[in-house]
């Protein structure tokens, strides 16, 4: 048996609703009734970083990071492929450099989507402390 299992349908045109255990995620390559699979791709990641990033965090003794935001960025080729993806993390707790550079570190090591990207399409992450 696999370790994920989902199911995905397209009753007609282009948008899909996949069913992940108990959930229903609805993408559509046209945009109209949910994102497109490009874009919820950027916000899987996005949302499989700010969870990595705490666990970073905690890890390397900063427990109270407060408020995370990604405001994340992509760019698209000519074949509308992912070509880059850029993340601003924006963090309510106080980091110096070195504390950015070794949580962000630690994350991209956490983060599975991270891990499963080739690496031109890891994002660049730019993270800005004492944002709240």
């Amino acid at each position: 048996m696999s370790d994920i299992e989902t199911t995905t349908v397209s009753e007609d045109g282009y948008a899909c609703t996949s069913q992940v255990g108990e959930f229903d995620l609805q993408i559509d390559a046209t945009d109209e009734t949910g994102p497109n699979p490009n874009a919820a791709l950027v916000a899987t990641y996005a949302s499989c970083f700010i969870p990595a990033f705490r666990v970073g965090g905690s890890q390397r003794g900063e427990e109270e990071l407060g408020k995370l935001q990604i405001d994340a960025s992509a760019e698209l080729d000519d074949d509308d492929d992912l070509a880059a993806i850029s993340f601003d993390l924006h963090v309510e707790a106080e980091l110096d450099d070195d504390q950015v550079a070794e949580i962000v570190e630690r994350a991209e090591g956490i983060c599975h989507v991270h891990a499963a990207l080739k690496d031109e399409l890891q994002a660049d992450v730019n993270v800005h402390p004492g944002a709240f």
